[in-house]
């Protein structure tokens, strides 16, 4: 998955700053697991004392606070915290049209953009396939490049299905962000 929840400007620091400016931290809560509560609720109070402190301890204790928040956060997805990422990172083209469809309560622009690309997506390695079949029967090599793209399709095929159906943090580590 891009960078996200534990960039800047990700949900998880975005909903820690609204908490922090509200003196209020339930606001936070629901991006940690249950198990992390406790731990973020006094790493809370320590940060909103030490921001009546100045400028230089305000901004030491928030980014102190978000990185606690975010260790938190991804330690309850499963996944390692590697630090807090800056803000503008490019998130990908999914992300922003899922937080569009999140906003104004349609899915319509998000499933048009997913199906458009397993549209093409297949009918690529689909069309990339019937050319290796027509040169299957040329030589050993031509019947090995058709039988790798032919299993290589059954396979992403098989993969795709398996992520349609699965929980939507398990197995995102291994090619993620944070």
């Amino acid at each position: 998955m891009p960078p996200h929840c534990d960039s800047l400007d990700g949900p998880v620091v975005t909903a820690a700053r609204k908490a922090l400016d509200a003196d209020d931290v339930e606001l936070i809560l629901p991006y940690v697991p249950q198990s992390g509560e406790a731990e973020v609720r006094a790493v809370f109070e320590q940060v909103q004392r030490a921001r009546r402190d100045g400028t230089a301890a305000r901004d030491v204790a928030e980014r102190y606070f978000f990185e606690t928040v975010v260790r938190i956060h991804r330690a309850g997805e499963g996944a390692p915290f590697t630090g807090l990422k800056p803000a503008g990172l490019d998130t990908g083209p999914v992300i922003p049209v899922a937080e569009e469809a999140i906003e104004s309560g349609s899915p319509d622009h998000l499933i048009h953009l997913l199906s458009d690309t397993l549209r093409h997506e297949i009918s690529q390695r689909f069309a990339h396939l019937q050319h290796l079949r027509g040169h299957a029967g040329d030589d050993v090599a031509g019947a090995r490049a058709y039988v790798e793209s032919m299993l290589g399709l059954q396979v992403y095929s098989h993969q795709l299905f398996q992520a349609m159906h699965s929980d939507p943090h398990e197995g995102a580590h291994a090619h993620r962000h944070g």
